[in-house]
């Protein structure tokens, strides 16, 4: 399926971005030590299991190179691999294969450890109709790739950034005077129709949010307990999406999810991922 026009332009500026920042005016070993002529072939290789995410970045690395680079993927975006898994193998000039090595695999190591991370978040509450969002806790200049990656892994972006969602939380109810008070002010303002989010920390605060009239599209339950939570699902009754944030990880995603809430959002599925294992393994060159 060919890329969104707004995707394809964040890909090729965020490959472009980090070329300049490695090659600066040029590659010295590369081009120092290879005649421009000398041709190479390796192989992408997943050396732990995950998701793989990010083959059409690399692409992108070696096309902005040189187009006579070839990258040919054994396996989708999106797809589970054990170890010692080709993903993809890169033909042609040898010095812009080497040139674009680290470039390629820092974009696919970091949105393969974004993807496997979503995944396993995924798997984990299975069943309970949760369902798992990123955050804006991304690496700067890369947002819409880290959530490309969580979409890849199965998960749902939240909103890409201040521009597509309206997200009240404590200190713009603080500087406001109050949570009827912050959105009200909103509602005045908000002719694009954007949905409107609250969040809330304690239950108190959540009764408030529900009284509004009209509804809010939906609710966060910042930090709260498991207790809480449940008291949370319990009051709201499914008028108003649930949202619980804060403090999630794989140890009790499925425990917050089997309290009743919606959606349950992630930080750490961007914010501080461990990139996935691959190398880029070439083959001796024979004249």
């Amino acid at each position: 399926m060919p890329l969104q026009a707004d995707l394809q332009r964040a890909m090729a500026d965020a490959v472009r971005r980090a070329l300049e920042e490695d090659l600066g005016p040029g590659d010295v070993t590369s081009t120092w030590t290879l005649p421009p002529d000398q041709r190479a072939r390796g192989t992408f290789v997943a050396k732990e299991g995950g998701v793989i995410a990010g083959l059409l970045v690399a692409r992108e690395v070696f096309r902005q190179l040189d187009e006579a680079v070839v990258l040919t993927f054994w396996v989708e975006d999106g797809t589970s691999v054990a170890p010692g898994t080709a993903v993809a193998t890169v033909e042609g000039p040898a010095i812009p294969i080497l040139s674009g090595e680290r470039t390629a695999l820092n974009f696919l190591q970091r949105m393969s450890g974004i993807a496997t991370a979503t995944r396993r978040y995924v798997e984990a509450v299975a069943g309970t109709g949760a369902v798992i969002l990123d955050t804006r806790k991304t690496a700067p200049g890369l947002r819409a790739l880290d959530k490309w990656a969580v979409r890849l892994g199965g998960g749902q972006n939240h909103r890409q950034g201040l521009y597509d969602m309206v997200l009240i939380k404590d200190n713009h109810i603080a500087a406001a005077g109050g949570i009827a008070q912050a959105v009200e002010r909103v509602r005045a303002r908000n002719r694009a129709g954007l949905p409107v989010e609250v969040e809330v920390k304690t239950l108190a605060e959540l009764d408030e949010v529900l009284a509004l009239e009209p509804p809010v599209d939906r609710i966060m339950l910042d930090n709260m307990d498991l207790p809480t939570m449940r008291e949370a699902v319990r009051r709201t009754a499914g008028r108003i999406p649930l949202e619980a944030s804060g403090g999630v990880n794989l140890e009790r995603v499925r425990a917050i999810a089997e309290t009743g809430v919606d959606y349950i959002s992630v930080g750490a599925l961007t914010h501080s991922v461990r990139a996935l294992d691959i190398s880029l393994e070439l083959e001796p060159w024979a004249p």
